[in-house]
């Protein structure tokens, strides 16, 4: 046969929809809402103002506050107590007259009085452990939370103030004027949590031979922030939803017993003080190695010094620009080692401390995850801006502060660890110090909406570990999110939640907003349009405080796509995905018209006669006849004739169904009688006019054998079972989506 081209199918598949509207109904008819899945999202996004603009930016007169802290704190180790002295400076930069402060005071969610237990709805489950019963239903609440000793003026006069709970009102004299500062001094003191016995995102560990690992963040009351546009972040800290805090400097300084090893936030000052002069020289020799880490306390040196303690006391300085929070750790069991990270030619320090019990494990991983982490994330966001990044052990946690980190992941006793112990510590080792980049620089409201950090770095995250690691299970792409999406409704709840209320939390802040950006960047924008539009995110959004709004605009305003659809189905809703094949019908060309085409030739002859000569689609073989297609190719000049393919051999007509709530591209591999494939994707706005159906015609020399929607777990599908044509025996997602709601 000749070669000709599919091209006249788009011109010979001559649509009947003008023909077959339906004629106006008499009478008055109900209007309807508008539920299309394409509305645009300004219904929902605040306005844009002359703070946050229409396209995600600061806007000229945007503000934020600015605190700035001098403490003075020691650790009691024998109490296991924290004191602290701090003079704050708060700068009101913003254009209105403030009557008072807010200042956080997150120890008191731990306090006897506190109403964080109370708030829990619990029952009696079938077994517990005797400690784990004895903790919760016997013991005598312990004495946490803030003891303050004194509210002043930096003059030393009293400062009037309130405490409710977990938030302190600072009682201004008089109104605090914008561009006005305002100083004055809390002295506290409280009891550290055993992280371990007790819970908590800090706190410390006690080791067998008494000694002691303090991983101590929260510690001080610290100002909550303060917008033109939302006013004050004072809700109530109940315990999960993090901070939203303001950027400040620090200068602190930090007095611990003399044989500890402490590293915080910020640059130590007085190093010749605190460090011998070996350390000195190691540490020296760390800034120029950018291949190894350098130890600065060996293993050897670190089990010879956690064997005796000491009276004495020793005081480290640090200070820190331009941070919205402040942690430290101290301990004297460390292993200390560091190596240089190149940013784009500025040298960073990544860090790591961590007891014997962490090894071997630590010293082949942690800090090389550090400078992987810092490395992959400037690429894909901005050059990390601070001057180290510290990877701290402590069992059971992973928390996130300026500069520092403190994350789990412990062999065996023996120094033996499985797999899954390893990719943990890298996973969370990797997500902590991320969390330096969302949300200690691009400064989310945490309290408020916890998915634009957690979720956020969860994404850059996998990306950071893949490189790591390119067989690392990552648990953060759209084939890991089926299963929660597959929940029962009753126990989902929208990622545009605020973080307190959310059911299923790990999964809602973390997977799935991470799951659906890697789908935004995989398979709906492109690498190239989403890193440029995520990056100027980020850029924009450096020591500044974004909302949902300015991320989601941002993101169409720098990649020129409307992405509303996303959004609206992605973040509002519970929806699932569910995309398939409903039915595919063979097609042949034919001289005889169907039985609707000849009633429309009667009713139109005007129109079909400016048409002349027609060609008709059957899904009869037995009508087939190419003759007429065949005729009017002959007619055609020699130069049209030359640019066709050959005139197909079969025709396809596939109509794909939407049985679930979200809008997604449909990505289709075909493959063909002689073994070979094809993929196509088709944008999500295929499902514009028509959100339950859509349909595409192949047309082909060779037969199609089948076709599968989605042959990569791309899009976050529940269920596979409609996914093939011919139709495949159940899958897995669809025993599990019949299973789970059984």
């Amino acid at each position: 046969m000749k070669k000709y081209t599919t091209l006249f199918f788009s011109a010979l598949f001559v649509s009947a929809s003008m023909f077959a509207q339906d004629a106006p109904k008499k009478g008055p008819q109900k209007g309807h809402t508008d539920q299309n899945k394409f509305r645009q999202l300004k219904d929902v996004l605040a306005t844009p103002n002359d703070q946050r603009t229409a396209s995600g930016a600061p806007g000229h007169a945007y503000t934020q506050q600015k605190v700035d802290y001098v403490m003075d704190l020691r650790l009691d180790e024998a109490n296991n107590k924290l004191y602290g002295d701090e003079m704050i400076t708060y700068h009101n930069n913003s254009k209105d007259a403030l009557e008072y402060l807010w200042v956080q005071l997150d120890q008191n969610m731990r306090a006897p009085d506190s109403q964080t237990p109370l708030a829990a709805s619990k029952g009696v489950g079938g077994f517990n452990t005797p400690g784990r019963f004895i903790n919760e239903n016997m013991s005598k609440p312990k004495d946490f939370g803030y003891k303050i000793e004194a509210v002043k003026y930096a003059d030393g006069r009293d400062l009037a103030h309130t405490i409710n709970k977990t938030m302190m009102r600072i009682n201004l004299p008089k109104p605090l004027a914008p561009g006005e500062t305002f100083k004055f001094r809390i002295k506290w003191n409280y009891l550290i949590n055993n992280s371990v016995e007790d819970g908590g995102r800090s706190g410390f560990e006690q080791f067998p031979d008494g000694n002691k690992n303090y991983t101590i963040a929260q510690f001080f009351p610290r100002l909550a922030v303060y917008n033109n546009v939302e006013g004050w972040q004072n809700m109530q800290f109940w315990g999960r939803s993090e901070w939203a805090l303001e950027f400040g400097d620090y200068d602190v300084k930090l007095t611990v017993p003399a044989d500890h090893i402490v590293d915080a936030t910020g640059d130590l000052q007085n190093e010749k003080e605190v460090l011998t002069k070996e350390q000195r020289k190691r540490m020296s020799k760390a800034r120029k190695s950018f291949t190894n880490p350098v130890f600065i306390v060996t293993q050897e040196e670190a089990e010879a010094n956690e064997k005796e303690g000491t009276n004495k006391t020793k005081t480290w300085h640090f200070k820190a620009k331009n941070v919205r929070d402040y942690a430290f750790a101290s301990s004297r069991k460390y292993i200390w080692d560091a190596m240089a990270v190149n940013i784009n030619g500025k040298t960073v320090m990544a860090v790591s401390l961590y007891p014997k019990e962490g090894n071997p494990l630590w010293e082949e991983h942690s800090t090389r995850v550090v400078a992987n982490t810092l490395e992959e994330y400037s690429k894909l966001t901005f050059d990390y801006p601070y001057s180290k990044a510290i990877s701290v052990h402590a069992k059971d946690q992973g928390m996130e502060y300026p500069m520092i980190c403190f994350n789990y992941g412990r062999p065996n006793p023996d120094g033996t660890y499985s797999d899954r112990v390893k990719n943990g510590m890298i996973g969370v080792i990797t997500h902590e110090v991320g969390h330096n980049f969302f949300p200690m620089i691009v400064n989310s409201d945490e309290r408020q909406w916890t998915w634009m950090d957690e979720g956020l770095n969860s994404f850059v995250e996998t990306l950071a570990e893949l490189d790591y690691d390119p067989s690392f299970n990552t648990g953060n792409l759209p084939k890991d999110i089926v299963r929660y999406m597959s929940l029962d409704q009753e126990r989902l709840s929208p990622i545009m939640s605020q973080g307190d209320y959310v059911k299923n939390f790990g999964p809602n802040a973390y997977t799935k907003p991470a799951a659906g950006l890697y789908m935004l960047r995989q398979t709906i924008m492109g690498p190239e349009l989403f890193d440029y539009a995520f990056r100027t995110y980020a850029r924009r959004w450096m020591f500044k405080h974004p909302t949902p709004a300015d991320f989601f605009r941002t993101m169409e305003d720098a990649s020129g796509m409307d992405l509303d659809w996303f959004w609206r189905g992605w973040f509002y809703t519970t929806d699932y995905t569910d995309i398939g094949i409903k039915k595919v019908k063979p097609l042949f060309l034919t001289d005889k018209p169907n039985k609707r085409t000849q009633e429309l030739q009667k009713q139109y002859p005007g129109y079909f006669a400016r048409l002349g000569k027609l060609i008709f689609l059957t899904d009869k073989k037995e009508d087939a006849n190419d003759k007429d297609l065949a005729e009017y190719i002959q007619k055609l000049p020699a130069d049209k004739k030359a640019n066709l393919k050959a005139m197909p051999k079969f025709i396809y007509q596939v109509e794909f169904e939407k049985p679930g709530g979200l809008v997604m591209p449909i990505i289709v591999e075909i493959t063909y009688a002689d073994g070979t494939k094809k993929r196509e994707t088709y944008p999500a706005e295929i499902w514009r006019k028509d959100d339950t159906k859509a349909s595409k015609v192949y047309t082909s020399e060779k037969e199609i054998t089948s076709i599968v929607v989605d042959p990569d777990l791309e899009t976050a599908d529940i269920d596979t079972a409609n996914n093939s044509w011919p139709k495949k025996e159940d899958s897995k997602f669809s025993k599990f989506k019949k299973k789970s709601k059984n």
